[in-house]
């Protein structure tokens, strides 16, 4: 029995001992492998590594001019545990900054809910995006600063004053960035928009280390073993983009002054030339230590300057609309080439006419003067062919379909699959709106949704989808992905319309002839037979002027969408554009000066700053 005891004992003991071991064990292995601090503190005693910084990717346009460089700036940053005896007034005169700002910065970084990151053995960010001006004073007597040491990074610099939105810019990492990449650090730059964000990872390039070795006081030494461990970056891939910077500097010459946009894209590639909107911006506004100021500026000025209105803008249509209607009804059946509609002009009746001409109407001419009960009739004849019945099931069949036929132009959707950073989807109103908006299946019908007929009512649409439209009318019936990057491999992102190639040259015609004695005859470009379409959409304001086309008439080389907000008719504002951005680009240069003067020097928003 005392044996039994004995032994129990002897057990008890046993497993006390091997718990106690293994939680020793357990402790050990957390500190060595899985707790980081213990080594950065041995490590940061004999060593210090400072992040070497990969210059970012340039950015070049079509042509291969230079768009985006990068210039040298400089960090300040600190190891907490290294800093000691600091002559605190010393380094805010070395740094042109007051105690005040210093002690709120010390703060900040120490506060780890701000900065989860920190830690008193690894280097700190306390200044940053200084130039070599603001480094000098400090850079000579840093020595008398222990802890604090300079970081040399890059920043961007832009050849021209233009193209901001579709370039981007660069900010300082989130928290929930650094979460989500473990690239990134506290500190660290990363594209915030455009062509920097979508293409961040092959810009950034990959970081390097240098590792230098210290003295028991913490001097340095010199590199450790000759930085035979030392990690060289990787500079960023330099990227060409399918703009044409001429062609983007005339589009926003002649947006000056006004509120709009104007997208062109090359037909059968799907690269776009030129993305323009206005107002604007210079880029290098948000570049360096005023970034936050200038941006906070921008943000608040009621003109928008930061929205991109050429993805993000959304808009009615208009007439522009009319040669989708025309493609798609001809394909449901609705009309033919041959089919006549009666005009009245400002009488018809319940779509009224904005302009005087003949009657009867024929599909050319009713895209040559843009006639509006024209195509309330062929959109009526097209979803009410079968009749609309008393509970509307076959008229509801019809609208799906030409609520499907409009959408493989590209519109009402985002294209998921292009590059363009920001964009709105615009909008195509389904059955399943209106049956919520009229209550019941039975409480509309053609008539009701009228103003769809002329690209009003509820259809939206974004500048971008507008002009890829006509890439579709340009290259008779498909169009590749619009982007930006300069890619053969966008050429295999074919989408193919659902409208026959055989009623495409009937649009075609009555689109040319809007030139040649329609109603943007007077921006006609002698020695180019060009195709378009006017539109002037009703606001609550002043009327938006649109114009949409491409060029020329035969192997379209151009495809363009022009939207002035609140200016009136688009063959007065929008058309000129058109021409003269066809003009440059067809031909290599604008020749006709006194045009590009008046456009150029027309003021329709005088909100709007001149650049």
């Amino acid at each position: 029995m005392i044996n039994d005891e004995l032994q129990n004992r002897r057990t008890v003991i046993a497993i006390i001992m091997s718990v106690i071991i293994v939680i020793y064990i357990l402790r050990l292995f957390t500190i060595q492998i899985i707790e980081t601090k213990y080594k950065e503190g041995a490590d940061s005693n004999a060593f210090l590594k400072k992040t070497q910084y990969p210059p970012r990717g340039l950015i070049y346009d079509r042509k291969h001019n230079l768009l985006v460089y990068n210039k040298p700036a400089y960090d300040i940053t600190f190891i907490t545990r290294e800093v000691h005896d600091l002559d605190t007034m010393s380094l805010c005169r070395a740094l042109n900054i007051d105690k005040a700002y210093f002690i709120k910065r010390m703060s900040e970084i120490k506060d780890r809910r701000r900065n989860p990151g920190y830690s008193s053995y690894t280097p700190q960010l306390f200044m940053n995006q200084l130039s070599s001006a603001d480094i000098a004073p400090i850079q000579q007597s840093l020595y008398k600063f222990p802890g604090f040491y300079i970081q040399i990074r890059t920043l961007r610099e832009y050849t021209y004053p233009i193209a901001a939105h579709v370039l981007g810019s660069i900010g300082e990492v989130s928290q929930r960035r650094i979460e989500k990449d473990p690239y990134y650090t506290m500190g660290d730059y990363c594209g915030r928009d455009g062509i920097e964000y979508t293409y961040e990872k092959q810009l950034r390039g990959e970081k390097g280390v240098e590792i230098l070795l210290r003295d028991a006081k913490g001097r340095i030494k010199g590199k450790y073993e000759n930085g035979k461990d030392d990690i060289s970056p990787k500079a960023g891939e330099n990227l060409t983009l399918t703009l044409d910077i001429n062609l983007q500097r005339l589009a926003e010459t002649l947006l000056r002054g006004k509120v709009g946009s104007v997208v062109a894209i090359e037909p059968k590639t799907g690269e776009i030339l030129a993305m323009a909107t206005s107002p604007t911006f210079d880029p290098n506004l948000l570049v360096g230590r005023q970034r936050s100021k200038n941006y906070y500026e921008l943000l608040k000025d009621p003109t928008k300057p930061l929205m991109n209105r050429a993805t993000q803008g959304q808009y009615s249509p208009g007439s522009s609309f009319k040669t989708l209607q025309a493609l798609v009804c001809q394909q449901m059946g609705g009309i033919t080439e041959h089919t006549m509609y009666a005009c009245n002009g400002p009488q018809s009746s319940p779509v009224k006419c904005t302009h005087h001409h003949g009657s009867p109407v024929s599909l050319v001419n009713a895209i040559e003067q843009s006639c509006n009960p024209y195509f309330w009739n062929a959109f009526k004849a097209t979803i009410e062919k079968d009749g609309y019945g008393t509970k509307n099931a076959i008229f509801r069949k019809n609208y799906d379909e030409w609520v499907e036929r409009i959408k493989s132009f590209g519109l009402g959707e985002k294209f998921t699959d292009s590059d363009i950073y920001e964009q709105a989807r615009g909008y195509i109103p389904t059955q399943k709106f209106y049956n919520k908006v009229y209550k019941s299946v039975t409480g509309w019908r053609a008539l009701t949704i009228r103003s769809n007929s002329i690209g009003q009512g509820e259809i939206m649409a974004t500048p971008l989808q507008l002009a890829n439209a006509m890439c579709v009318i340009a290259n008779t019936g498909y169009y590749i992905t619009p982007h930006l990057l300069k890619n053969d491999t966008m050429l295999q992102k074919v989408h193919r319309c659902e409208v026959e190639k055989k009623y495409f040259p009937i649009v075609y015609e009555g689109m040319w002839k809007v030139f040649e004695s329609g109603t943007a005859r007077a921006s006609k470009l002698e020695g180019i037979e060009m195709c378009g379409k006017t539109g002037t959409v009703q606001t609550h304001g002043k009327d938006h002027a649109f114009f949409v086309g491409f060029a020329p008439k035969d192997n379209p080389k151009i495809a363009i969408a022009v939207i002035v907000e609140n200016a009136g008719f688009g063959s007065t504002y929008a058309a000129p554009i058109f021409s003269l951005l066809a003009e440059q680009y067809l031909k290599g240069k604008v020749e006709r000066n006194e045009l590009q003067e008046k456009v150029s020097n027309t003021v329709t928003n005088s909100n709007v700053k001149k650049r």
